[in-house]
C-alpha cells in the first residue's frame, strides 16, 4: 500500500539551497546491488527513514524493504523520485507510506509518526538521515537564515522526530542518525553543515544513554558517510565544478562511494545483528582513518 500525504509545515523557507537538481545528476547513483543477500533481519518490523528520496535515505529504505520491513519515506521536493523509490519498495513487496514536508517543522514530524503508527499501529526502526548543506569560501558570508536553516534540517529534525517517535517505538526499537567523516575533519567550506555533523554525533552518544530509551532496550546509534555520490554534491556545488569533479579522490580508496554501500550499515543497526551496540558510529568512508 502507498499513501502520499502532505502535512502542513510551519518552518520559514529562508535562501537556503536543497538538493532540488537531482533529476540531472550524471552519472545516476547506485541504490542497489545484485551481490546483496537479504536474509528478513527486518521481517513485520515498521521503519521511518527520512530523506528516503534518494542517495543513502534511498538505498536504505529499499535494503530495509528487501530485508522484510514496511518503509515509511519522507521528502522534501522531488516527486519523482520519492515515487520510484516508493514503487521499488512496493516491487518489493512491502508497504510504503510518503511524507512531503519539512523535517524542520515539529509538527509536521509529529504529523508523519502519528500517520505511521494511525496506519501500521507500530514503528520500530528511525532513521534520521535528512540534511542539507551550502557552502561558502567565508564564515563572512553565512546569513542567520542559512544558519538556522541548516540545523533546522540537519539536527533539529532530529530532536523532533526522536521525541514524537518515543511514545510509540516498540520495545528494542533502534534509531539510526546520519552523521558525516566532516564532523571529525571539518569541512572549510562546510562549516555550519560540519558542526550540525559534530552535533548529531554528541546528539547520538547522549540519547543512546538517556534513561528514557535505555528503559525501554531503544538503541541509538549513527553512521559516518565519507564521500558519497548522491544528488546533494552537484546541488550544492554546481555539476561542472572542480569540487563535482574531483569528488572523493582524496580518500584512500581514490573514488566516491555509492548510496548502496552504507546501506549494510544500516540494515546492521537497524537489526538485532547488533543488539549489543549502542552509542557507536560506523564510519563508511573510503579508507579514511577516524580516530574518534
Amino acid at each position: 500500500m502507498t499513501q502520499s500525504a502532505t502535512l502542513k509545515t510551519q518552518a520559514p523557507k529562508a535562501d537556503y539551497k536543497m538538493d532540488d537538481a537531482r533529476a540531472n545528476v550524471d552519472p545516476k547513483p547506485q541504490l542497489e546491488s545484485d551481490a546483496y543477500r537479504p536474509a528478513d533481519k527486518l521481517a513485520r518490523k515498521a521503519a521511518l527513514v527520512t530523506g528516503g528520496d534518494s542517495g543513502i535515505g534511498a538505498a536504505a529504505a529499499i535494503a530495509f524493504a528487501k530485508e522484510g520491513a514496511d518503509v515509511a519515506i519522507v521528502y522534501h521536493s522531488s516527486d519523482d523520485d520519492a515515487q520510484t523509490v516508493a514503487d521499488r519498495i512496493r516491487e518489493l513487496g512491502r508497504r510504503t507510506l510518503v511524507f512531503k514536508g519539512d523535517v524542520g517543522d515539529e509538527s509536521f514530524c509529529q504529523g508523519v509518526v502519528g500517520n505511521i503508527v494511525a496506519e501500521w499501529g507500530r514503528l520500530d526502526v528511525l532513521v534520521n538521515n535528512a540534511g542539507e548543506q551550502t557552502p561558502q569560501k567565508s564564515i563572512l558570508d553565512i546569513t542567520q537564515a542559512q544558519l538556522v536553516r541548516t540545523f533546522q534540517t540537519n539536527i533539529f529534525s532530529m530532536f523532533f522526530l526522536a521525541k514524537a517517535a518515543l511514545p510509540h517505538l516498540s520495545q528494542g526499537g533502534t534509531i539510526v542518525n546520519t552523521t558525516s567523516v566532516t564532523a571529525y575533519q571539518g569541512s572549510p567550506q562546510l562549516l555550519d553543515y560540519s558542526a550540525t555533523k559534530g552535533a548529531i554525533t554528541a546528539f547520538t552518544r547522549s540519547l543512546s544513554e538517556n534513561e528514557e530509551f535505555v528503559k525501554r532496550g531503544i538503541r541509538v546509534n549513527a553512521v559516518a558517510p565519507g564521500p558519497i555520490w548522491t544528488p546533494l554534491n552537484p546541488a550544492s556545488y554546481g555539476p561542472d565544478s572542480d569540487e563535482v569533479r574531483h569528488f572523493g579522490e582524496s580518500v584512500p580508496m581514490g573514488r566516491p562511494g555509492q548510496p548502496y554501500e552504507l546501506a549494510p550499515a544500516y540494515v546492521f543497526l537497524a537489526s538485532d545483528d547488533s543488539s549489543y551496540v549502542s552509542g557507536q558510529v560506523i564510519h563508511v568512508n573510503g579508507g579514511t582513518v577516524v580516530n574518534s
